[in-house]
Formats: C-alpha cells, structure tokens, sequence
C-alpha cells in the first residue's frame, strides 16, 4: 500500500467506519448504502484537508469510488 492508498483509506475509514480495509478498497457509491450527500461532503472534505488539496467542482462528480478517487490523487502534479 502506497502512502497515498494509506492516507486515503484513513479518509474512508473516518467517514465509513464499520467497513474492513478490504471493503475499503473495493467501495463504491453503488456499493455502499451509508455513501450518501452528506458521507460525500464530509468525505470529500477530508481528503482536501488530508492532502492540501482543493479538489475540482467537475472532478468531483467522478469521484465515486475508492479507485476512482486514488486514480485521481495519483495523477495530480507532485506536491513539494
């Protein structure tokens, strides 16, 4: 697991605290009941504290999974 994948699952685990670190890297908007308006805000607002981060409006809309959302942060510019 790579720092960014750790970081990003303490996010999650936060937000979705009965999920194991399996179902953590496997959620989904789709696959997830408590995923809803306000676990996405809250969620959402930890990962911009988390990474110093202020995450696109657009982007936002396609960040629906834990894959979707590391795919994201890893293709964001290095941060020094």
């Amino acid at each position: 697991m790579n720092d960014a994948q750790r970081r990003l699952s303490r996010c999650f685990s936060a937000v979705f605290p009965g999920l194991s670190r399996e179902q953590i890297s496997a959620v989904s908007v789709e696959t997830t009941e408590a995923w809803d308006s306000v676990a996405s805000v809250t969620l959402i607002s930890l990962i911009q504290e988390e990474f110093g981060i202020d995450l696109e409006t657009d982007a936002i809309d396609h960040l629906v999974s834990f894959g979707a959302i590391l795919d994201y942060l890893n293709g964001l510019p290095e941060r020094s």
